[in-house]
């Protein structure tokens, strides 16, 4: 397994790489934005760690640009614990987060969980999914609108699969994170709003009218049967 990790503060770096190739990771590194940006271009990650608060360009504006030509998993390392700034990372196409400091065995967690989702498939060989015109090939884990490939997160992809494999059964968020996420998440459940909303945007003819990604009120997200 491949990972970037990126941050300007060398004596991090250093150390998270130490500890992640002790884990038999292969470990690249970089220390600004527009690095991140070029080493997620040119080589094939399996995951990035990306800092927030960075010189040249941010990890907001890092993530957004990887996320144009690339959807690797993608965990922001960031000082900041306001839930509305970990809300704004998902917006900006992000699948995880954790906040500085951090326990270095809480980060290979979030690692392994994350790397295990992403290369997940389905237990039925081949699985295609259809919900309407959208097709989701769970093996080769792609999305089709009308024939057309969705570059979808990993997280994106995983909401969107579980509710496409059970239409009709109506998933609270709290649900969403526990099985999605994997593991109890501190952050608000609103990030499960954010990916359905970047679900609709990505998927429905008309998002503000979705025919497909359905909300019961008070309850939790379904896909109409």
């Amino acid at each position: 397994m491949k990972i970037l990790v990126v941050d300007d503060e060398k004596l991090l770096v250093k150390g998270i790489k130490f500890n992640l190739e002790n884990e038999g990771y292969h470990v690249d590194t970089g220390h600004d934005g527009l690095e991140a940006v070029e080493l997620a271009r040119s080589g094939n990650y399996d995951l990035i760690l990306l800092d927030i608060m960075m010189p040249e360009l941010d990890g907001l504006g890092a993530c957004m640009r990887i996320r144009e030509f690339s959807t690797v998993p993608i965990i922001l390392l960031t000082a900041r614990s306001e839930d509305t700034d970990k809300i704004i990372g998902f917006e900006y196409g992000a699948d995880d987060y954790i906040t500085k400091p951090f326990n270095i065995l809480e980060l290979k967690a979030r690692i392994r969980a994350l790397l295990r989702r992403s290369a997940l498939v389905s237990n039925i060989t081949g699985a295609v999914l259809t919900v309407g015109s959208i097709t989701l090939d769970t093996e080769k884990r792609i999305a089709l609108k009308k024939d057309e490939q969705i570059e979808l997160t990993v997280k994106e992809f995983d909401v969107f699969e579980l509710l496409a494999k059970n239409p009709g059964r109506v998933y609270s968020r709290e649900t969403l994170l526990n099985i999605v996420w994997g593991y109890e998440h501190q952050g608000d459940i609103r990030t499960v709003d954010v990916h359905i909303r970047r679900l609709r945007e990505k998927l429905e003819e008309d998002p503000a009218e979705p025919e497909h990604i359905m909300t019961k009120w008070g309850v939790g997200y379904y896909i109409r049967g």
